[in-house]
């Protein structure tokens, strides 16, 4: 799912093609991506685009007439900027937004469909889509501090819970918490000052370093390539790899579809945090450091 520093790459080259522009027509390829009825997906058809904003994980197009279109992008929505009058793609394609300078893909590369389009009119509207989560670059330590041990969560589970901050999310968060070097399972009102000093520093340092990484390596283009897998980042997609701190193989947990990466030898002092299918299956045997997994695959 694209997250904070993706978002504001799209938004970054969507204000250069569209703000000040006219969005003269919306295509609509999937009846199940508009998620509103009222006011009607034509009120917004012949009006100006007059900024681009970032809700969360949402991009939020503000159209005068107080009309805002947001798009939810899901995990996999991603965005496309393509000639005036370009053709939906039959596969993927969702829906297309037309300017009088180009036109807008939103395709989704997924049988399941969960990208959602939204219209809305007035701030009080647009607030409802807005989970309530604050902005991890505009707070100081103190905030950052009370939104983190408000209520007792594990700090992955804190990081990407979008009520609690804003934009962060699985991938990031492996970032975030690798860089910290802060066990993804450690609860968050048993994190002491110091911990959260550095967690919040880390915050800062992974998403403001993401976002100027991407801006410079899209430039003036549109990003093509918006993916939660990245060869620089250091912990989040590379299993078995090394970990570029340390050299020590990263490792992972896995729930459902969702898997963290972190590692052991920097962030849980050697012990190997259990994972839930292999827990249930070797029960007692679970290894309980590297030496003793190396020891586990050997045999």
């Amino acid at each position: 799912m694209p997250e904070l520093p993706d978002i504001e790459v799209y938004r970054h080259a969507l204000r250069a093609r569209v703000v000040g522009n006219l969005l003269e027509r919306i295509r609509l390829a999937s009846p199940f991506l508009l998620r509103s009825v009222d006011p009607s997906i034509d009120a917004a058809q012949g009006t100006q685009v007059l900024d681009v904003r970032r809700l969360g994980k949402r991009i939020v197009l503000v159209l005068d007439n107080d009309l805002y279109i947001v798009l939810h992008l899901m995990i996999a929505g991603r965005l496309r900027w393509k000639p005036a009058g370009h053709k939906i793609p039959g596969r993927l394609g969702l829906a297309a937004f037309d300017f009088d300078n180009g036109t807008l893909l939103l395709t989704e590369a997924s049988k399941k469909k969960r990208a959602a389009l939204y219209l809305c009119r007035g701030q009080d509207a647009l607030r409802e889509h807005d989970p309530g989560g604050i902005e991890p670059l505009e707070i100081d330590v103190a905030r950052f501090r009370g939104a983190l041990t408000e209520r007792n969560h594990t700090v992955k589970r804190a990081l990407t819970d979008p009520r609690i901050f804003s934009g962060i999310g699985n991938a990031y968060s492996d970032e975030i918490l690798h860089r910290a070097k802060l066990s993804p399972l450690i609860w968050t009102q048993r994190l002491n000052d110091e911990q959260i000093r550095h967690l919040y520093a880390a915050t800062r340092d992974v998403l403001v370093e993401w976002v100027e990484r991407l801006l410079e390596q899209n430039g003036d283009a549109f990003p093509e390539k918006v993916t939660a897998f990245r060869p620089e980042m250091a912990a989040h997609g590379k299993y078995g790899e090394p970990c570029p701190v340390c050299g020590d193989p990263i490792q992972r947990i896995v729930f459902a579809d969702r898997e963290t990466n972190y590692c052991a030898t920097c962030q849980t002092g050697g012990k190997l945090l259990a994972d839930r299918a292999l827990s249930r299956l070797l029960k007692g045997d679970w290894p309980r450091s590297l030496e003793e997994l190396e020891s586990l695959r050997r045999n």
